[in-house]
């Protein structure tokens, strides 16, 4: 009897104590609304210079898609925009119940390819192309075409996304001149001296094609990933949107892009001349080579031949939406 009422004790007391501990553990830390704007107002804004996006529009999808970086998705999948894997997307995933179970979501290195993907997602949609037509600064127009088209199902998304503009005074970015060039610090060593103070060293600019795709020159010694960590980019990524293997090499004056290249360019034609490869098109007029396959109804391994016109759109794709059919 005294056995059995001291082994009680015993749980009890291990009950106790386990439960004093769980309570004691400090939780997470969760990012407010200020941290968020601050960790990422930037891209935003080099995003809109280079998509067109509003940076407002890109901050309010991100906080509220995200739960201001506090969700699952954006935590463990760096996802803060909800994008789910789609038709096409043969990048890291992340499963999660969502409209239905089990729902295949795009997963990122690091946020800022999120930021990259968002915009990318936005332009290439035909449904949203309406909305490149407003004024960047109309953030309530962009908000209302948003859920128009179909961006999320909730009925109150543009009010949702106004009122997070305007509570955060987000508008403000939508009239920012573009950043500045990024600027990194290395440390100078020589065996002749030996410097701890950091010295700054400029960044390549970053330019944007006709295609309207973020990309860099280039430079001598440059490789896959030396560009890929300048840009704080990972190696797939560079391989992945410039049809490049792991060891190939990069020479001097190469177009680099670090975005995926898109599936048409503004003109319609190109000309082959000698010496030129499909893959050499593909990075002259930022439009996938697989697409380029599709349009010219290429076998793989295909070579061009020198006078040979390479459409570099699908036509019939164009004339259907300008007549409606």
């Amino acid at each position: 009897m005294q056995s059995n009422i001291l082994i009680s004790l015993l749980i009890s007391t291990q009950l106790i104590f386990i439960s004093a501990h769980a309570q004691g553990q400090p939780s997470e830390p969760r990012m407010s609304k200020v941290d968020y704007v601050e960790q990422y107002a930037d891209q935003a804004v080099r995003e809109m210079h280079s998509s067109g996006v509003p940076a407002s529009i890109t901050l309010a999808q991100g906080m509220l898609e995200s739960d201001y970086g506090n969700s699952p998705l954006a935590k463990y999948a760096n996802n803060h925009f909800g994008i789910k894997c789609h038709k096409g997307w043969d990048g890291p995933t992340f499963i999660q119940d969502d409209d239905e179970r089990n729902e295949c979501f795009r997963k990122y290195y690091q946020a800022y390819d999120s930021y990259r993907d968002h915009s990318e997602f936005l332009r290439t949609r035909d449904r949203y192309a309406s909305l490149f037509d407003l004024k960047q600064t109309d953030y309530k127009g962009w908000a209302k075409g948003l859920k128009k088209a179909g961006y999320a199902t909730n009925p109150k998304y543009a009010d949702l996304i106004i009122r997070i503009i305007e509570e955060n005074e987000l508008d403000k970015y939508d009239k920012l001149k573009k950043l500045p060039d990024t600027e990194v610090i290395a440390e100078v060593e020589t065996p002749e001296f030996k410097s701890d103070v950091p010295t700054i060293l400029n960044v390549r600019s970053v330019k944007v094609s006709d295609n309207n795709i973020k990309y860099v020159v280039a430079k001598q010694g440059d490789t896959p990933a030396s560009i890929a960590k300048q840009n704080d980019m990972g190696l797939w990524q560079i391989l992945k949107y410039n049809d490049l293997e792991k060891h190939d090499p990069i020479m001097s004056g190469d177009i680099v892009y670090l975005q995926p290249k898109r599936n048409y360019a503004s003109s319609e034609f190109h000309t082959v001349a000698a010496g030129e490869s499909l893959r050499s098109i593909s990075q002259q007029h930022g439009v996938k080579i697989k697409r380029l396959m599709k349009i010219n109804e290429y076998t793989p391994n295909y070579t061009p031949q020198v006078g040979e016109k390479v459409k570099l759109r699908d036509m019939s794709v164009v004339n259907e939406k300008l007549t409606g059919r």
